[in-house]
């Protein structure tokens, strides 16, 4: 064969792979369409958190000594690494105590989880008193503040 042949051929090779690259790399590749599927409706509460937060010690003004016990349930967004903090105030709001709720199981879900607290008073405080369960929101965010208030009477 000739040498202007042999370049016709290889000039129609090189037009031929230039082709095939440019359909392989510049056409955009179907994309199949996501088959549809039914997934269950996840059951949402309207209901704000704090009113879900069921305290089952000590009852509204009970009357109980410097070092009492917390308990009830909460919904597991009210926890956070499995506890809240819980603040005693007096009857003008002043601090006198603390506990850290601990959860008796799962938190990591939406549903009640149960907790228990042990509570120490500062000081020797006798009078009315609340109780003040508080939402653990390490984000800092104020929208995620959030407490339940039970009266309570120290002796």
């Amino acid at each position: 064969m000739k040498t202007h042949a042999w370049w016709g051929i290889i000039i129609l090779l090189f037009i031929v792979i230039v082709v095939l690259a440019w359909v392989l790399f510049a056409m955009p590749a179907r994309v199949e369409a996501p088959t549809a599927t039914s997934t269950p409706a996840v059951a949402t509460s309207t209901q704000p958190l704090s009113a879900r937060v069921v305290v089952t010690s000590p009852k509204a003004n009970a009357t109980v000594g410097n070092i009492f016990v917390v308990s009830g349930s909460a919904p597991g967004p009210w926890y956070f690494e499995a506890s809240f903090p819980i603040k005693i105030v007096d009857k003008v709001n002043n601090f006198i105590g603390r506990g850290i709720a601990q959860a008796q199981g799962e938190w990591m879900t939406t549903d009640q989880v149960t907790f228990t607290a042990t509570v120490t008073l500062d000081g020797t405080y006798s009078g009315p008193a609340t109780v003040v369960l508080l939402r653990d929101n390490p984000s800092g965010m104020p929208e995620n503040d959030d407490s339940v208030s039970v009266p309570i009477v120290i002796q």
